[in-house]
């Protein structure tokens, strides 16, 4: 295993002190418990995003953390749900009265914690979770389909809805629709390596990939010769719109990300193969956002699509209004033409 890191049991906070030096304009880190929140306080009045999972996903979570986003994530070791108590510390420091929601990816660990974090609590608060991979209905570490990518459409869209003045039960709502017009599917081409392991979670052979892998290395629906990059993005499509069942001119958003280990220049290569592939279904393309960093498994090489269908809420989305996180810096941008 070749990583820059000096010991395993130190990875992580030494990543996340690091994490905040660089970005102290824009977020504030916490430690024992670990957790992360904007460097300003919660506007009094304004429904507090919390989020987080297991640390080998960056920028997610705490990438995502800044206006018009999350006001805080919660780290927790590579792989690892985070705790209760970094939950529960997170929330107190930035709820400002209006309540709090968490958004949880659907893997049982963080389901369990985050289910005590709002026990524990004395304020309101509501949970959204995410359960968008459409590759397989049980896995490894979940009951139910994995929460994956439609995450981050989740804390973009709703965190713009809170930045406005959202209340809890709306917020959680729009949440809700979001994730259930979400689907997703990933393949990989080899395994991540865990610092704390060692060596590659899993094999693949030379020509062989992992077709519906989970973000974890979890299996996915078989392992298959390596096709043609169009070959794997129309099935891949195909398995997410059977799921959806969009009707023809829909609108919808195209979001490709990578692993970790797929250079930019092979997800553009996906985004025109899986624009022609749509384009020759009739759906209206809104906007396909194509980024490497927004969604990653450690070092794997492979990718991941999701499909957002229903999508003309447009501006009440929040998709064409301002957020400012060191993921993606301080923009504004449009995605959606209704």
């Amino acid at each position: 295993m070749k990583k820059f890191m000096n010991s395993a049991d130190d990875f992580l906070k030494e990543s996340l002190q690091g994490f905040g030096a660089a970005h102290k304009d824009i977020v504030s880190c916490y430690y024992d418990p670990n957790f992360v929140t904007r460097s300003s306080s919660t506007k009094e009045g304004k429904v507090a995003l919390i989020s987080g999972g297991g640390s080998g996903h960056e920028p997610m979570h705490g990438g995502l953390v800044g206006h018009g986003m999350l006001d805080a994530a919660c780290p927790g070791f590579v792989f690892s749900s985070p705790t209760p108590d970094q939950m529960l510390a997170a929330a107190e420091k930035v709820d400002s009265g209006a309540g709090v929601l968490f958004i949880v990816k659907n893997y049982s660990g963080d389901v369990m914690n985050f289910e005590m974090a709002a026990e524990m609590m004395s304020g309101p608060n509501a949970s959204v979770l995410t359960n968008d991979d459409v590759a397989v209905e049980d896995s490894s570490f979940t009951t139910g389909r994995r929460g994956v990518a439609a995450t981050v459409l989740v804390e973009k869209i709703v965190g713009s809805l809170a930045e406005s003045g959202g209340s809890l039960q709306e917020c959680k709502a729009l949440g809700d629709k979001v994730n259930t017009n979400s689907g997703s599917m990933g393949v990989a081409f080899s395994s991540c390596t865990v610092p704390a392991a060692g060596k590659p979670t899993f094999e693949l052979g030379a020509d062989e990939m992992e077709f519906g892998v989970g973000i974890h290395g979890e299996p996915g629906r078989r392992r298959d010769k390596i096709k043609s990059a169009q070959e794997i993005t129309n099935e891949l499509l195909e398995a997410i719109i059977e799921d959806l069942k969009p009707e023809n001119n829909e609108e919808i958003l195209l979001f490709i990300n990578g692993m970790g280990g797929t250079p930019l220049t092979e997800l553009y290569l996906v985004y025109d193969n899986a624009k022609k592939m749509l384009d020759g279904k009739k759906y209206q393309d809104s906007k396909i956002i194509s980024w490497q960093l927004l969604y990653i498994t450690r070092n794997a090489r492979g990718f991941n699509h999701i499909n957002k269908t229903r999508s003309r809420i447009s501006e009440a989305l929040g998709f064409s209004r301002s957020y400012r996180c060191n993921t993606l810096g301080n923009v504004s941008f449009k995605l959606f033409n209704a």
